[in-house]
């Protein structure tokens, strides 16, 4: 996974200012993961809880750390709403 540089003055051109598109990518990253998170929550709700001793929490459930290992294959938030930043995928305006 390497570094990619964001040149400054794409975003400036995408908001009035750089400040502000940094601002408003934030807010898209937050709602990316917390959306995410919901998504996450939903799917390990679905599968089965086994029982047993209190001292059997350390075993691994495989079909949760599928799930888990997908999550962490995705592209992170902050990545992701940069981006859509860039493509001009994110649409905002001041509140009135």
């Amino acid at each position: 996974m390497g570094i990619n540089p964001i040149d400054l003055r794409i975003i400036d051109e995408r908001a009035a200012n750089i400040y502000e598109g940094i601002i408003v990518a934030s807010k898209k990253a937050r709602k990316i993961n917390d959306d995410n998170k919901i998504e996450f929550n939903a799917l390990v709700g679905t599968i089965p809880v086994t029982t047993g001793d209190d001292e059997s929490e350390d075993i691994e459930n495989p079909a949760q750390l599928k799930i888990a290992l997908d999550f962490d294959k995705r592209e992170k938030p902050h990545i992701q709403a940069l981006q859509e930043l860039l493509d001009g995928q994110i649409e905002f305006r001041y509140k009135q």
